[in-house]
């Protein structure tokens, strides 16, 4: 049979084109895709062959999505045909064969599947929210208000961060981080931005920050808005690193801690304090979704069908408010 892909054929390049696709073997699970997630950051920087990524084309890509089992591989041992799945490590496609590790049941069915469709994405900004180790009424800032940012931004609330400041050059994203739960929204190019800062911390600074524009500029901010003994997560991949940051001052004597957050770092089998599993901290979000403790909803930008993606793609290369919460129907 074949299956509807979008490949990034070149640089700056997307088509949907169909493939040849085989059937579900050994350990693995063929999923009938219902809503996939553009990811607009990691997406935008590999198809415009940008510095940490692969640079090889063609590429797909599409980590985040929900759909149905159709097939399972005789190794298959938790998962059955007929499942609600969230998909991790598959692409954008009408059909992803894939390792029964990188799927997640939704045991839920009141949950709505375009919610579920987020849940990995925001299990990532969950694991750099979980890594600052935040203590009721510390302070908190979030910059950089993607989906990564906003997912951020509410499990910062949930955790008692306080107050919680949400930053971002885009007024939009800084009046919808004041909904999901900030206390406030300040624009990084303010020259008294971190002036700001200090003055909304009682002039103490940020205990805690979640950096997610991987911009280099805003790390210099984040350093300059640190408490003593603050702590920066680093959950944004920085692709250029081009400003100067004086260590001594702004890392080593004030003992602040700079804490990678790749999701690649998560532990793989057992979660202890802090460090949650990927599949724990997905079904820990569904539950919240569940509880009405998060909102998705709001963060969901627009739905657009899977032959629109030589259009969304050139957008995501020519527009930096590219809007955030794009999401391919693929039913």
């Amino acid at each position: 049979m074949k299956s509807k892909t979008i490949v990034f054929t070149k640089p700056q390049t997307a088509e949907l084109i169909e493939r040849e696709i085989g059937t579900a073997t050994s350990d693995h699970v063929k999923v009938k895709m219902e809503y996939t997630v553009v990811s607009g950051g990691t997406e935008r920087a590999c198809i415009m062959g940008m510095n940490n990524t692969s640079q090889k084309f063609p590429m797909s890509l599409g980590y985040c999505g929900v759909g149905y089992v159709t097939e399972i591989g005789e190794e298959v041992k938790k998962i059955k045909i007929g499942d609600r799945v969230l998909v991790y490590h598959g692409i954008h496609t009408e059909y992803n064969i894939i390792p029964e590790s990188d799927v997640t049941k939704v045991e839920d069915e009141n949950i709505d599947s375009l919610d579920a469709a987020f849940v990995i994405i925001a299990s990532m900004g969950l694991g750099g929210v979980r890594k600052l180790e935040v203590e009721l009424g510390e302070s908190a800032m979030v910059m950089g208000l993607g989906l990564l940012g906003m997912f951020s931004v509410q499990f910062l609330r949930l955790s008692g961060a306080n107050p919680l400041i949400g930053v971002d050059l885009n007024p939009e994203r800084r009046e919808l981080a004041l909904k999901l739960g900030a206390d406030y929204a300040l624009d990084p190019s303010d020259e008294d931005f971190v002036e700001k800062v200090k003055e909304i911390t009682k002039g103490k600074g940020v205990n805690a920050c979640v950096e997610v524009t991987g911009v280099s500029l805003a790390m210099k901010q984040a350093l300059e808005c640190a408490s003593w003994m603050g702590r920066i997560s680093l959950l944004g991949c920085t692709r250029v690193s081009d400003c100067s940051v004086d260590y001594y001052q702004q890392v080593h004597r004030p003992g602040v801690k700079l804490i990678g957050a790749h999701n690649s770092v998560r532990p793989k089998v057992e979660s202890y304090p802090h460090h949650w599993t990927h599949h724990d901290d997905c079904r820990a979000i569904l539950d919240m979704i569940a509880t009405n403790r998060i909102d998705v909803k709001s963060i969901v930008s627009r739905i657009v069908k899977p032959e629109t993606a030589p259009e969304i793609y050139t957008e995501l290369c020519n527009n930096k408010d590219f809007p955030m919460g794009t999401v391919f129907d693929w039913r």
